[in-house]
């Protein structure tokens, strides 16, 4: 049974997400709300996010904590678009008499993205839901430290499976029965690419596809593989969300015509950055 509104009238918080004991507790609107002071920041570039998140990391936040914080933002999300989802008895918030029944299906790729989709695949499980976390790549491991130690821990977590597809048909595979999923998390890539998709990863955005065309819900992590965060500029093939969640402060991408168009709604969670960070 969906949890109750939390929405717009919850009491401003000041804590971060993975210290926000409540923030599992609160709706997509109640998520807005205690994101508010971030959500109504000045937009930023890929660049500029890039720089403030390594500038964090000089000032001495270090980067897992930086990711703990995201992911944990991205799994609050995730829950909440299931809420919605049961309470209106439809994908994308429409009414239809569909009802999820299978794991949240988290897709991850080699880098940061990937690992802030690790974490929430951990927070998820944590709170009762079931799990698949799947790397999409070539190589046997995340190619980033944070991300590579977030994909170990899920070795041992309940309810979380973990799947290793470094080739497109292991997706394909993956995505027979793709329309019993409760929810795709697009965890794949956190900004723009130049030029076609390659493999594996192109043949995970067309799972996505996929799904949201059976009716399941996507939710994007920082921007829709593959929009621009900067220009919102999008490859063929692209995500299309139903929700995505970005850190710190709106993304210029995001706001463009053709990024709203693929991002749908867009929440901004705050993870920990310094305002002296932020800094040109």
């Amino acid at each position: 049974m969906p949890s109750p509104d939390r929405s717009a009238s919850a009491p401003h918080v000041a804590r971060l997400p993975a210290d926000d004991t409540s923030l599992f507790e609160l709706d997509l609107a109640g998520l807005a709300a205690r994101w508010a002071e971030a959500m109504a920041l000045a937009p930023m570039t890929a660049a500029a996010m890039t720089g403030a998140d390594a500038k964090a990391q000089r000032l001495g936040v270090s980067g897992a904590r930086l990711m703990e914080h995201a992911g944990t933002a991205v799994a609050a999300s995730a829950r909440a678009l299931i809420a919605a989802v049961a309470a209106s008895g439809a994908a994308r918030l429409e009414p239809t008499e569909r009802y999820p029944t299978g794991p949240v299906l988290v897709l991850c790729g080699p880098g940061n993205n990937g690992g802030d989709g690790f974490v929430a695949a951990r927070r998820l499980a944590a709170h009762g839901i079931r799990v698949a976390a799947v790397l999409v790549s070539s190589a046997s491991r995340p190619g980033t430290p944070d991300a590579a130690r977030n994909w170990d821990r899920l070795g041992s977590a309940p309810l979380v499976e973990r799947i290793h597809a470094p080739v497109a048909r292991d997706l394909t595979t993956l995505g027979q029965g793709i329309e019993r999923s409760a929810l795709v998390i697009d965890a794949l890539l956190g900004t723009g690419v130049r030029g076609s998709l390659r493999e594996p990863i192109r043949t995970a955005v067309e799972l996505c596809i996929r799904a949201r065309a059976a009716g399941v819900p996507i939710l994007a992590v920082d921007t829709p593989t593959a929009c621009d965060l900067t220009s919102g500029e999008l490859s063929d093939p692209v995500v299309r969300a139903d929700v995505t969640v970005t850190f710190h402060r709106p993304k210029t991408g995001l706001l463009t015509r053709r990024g709203r168009l693929v991002a749908g709604r867009v929440l901004v969670a705050p993870i920990g950055i310094p305002a002296e960070a932020d800094r040109g």
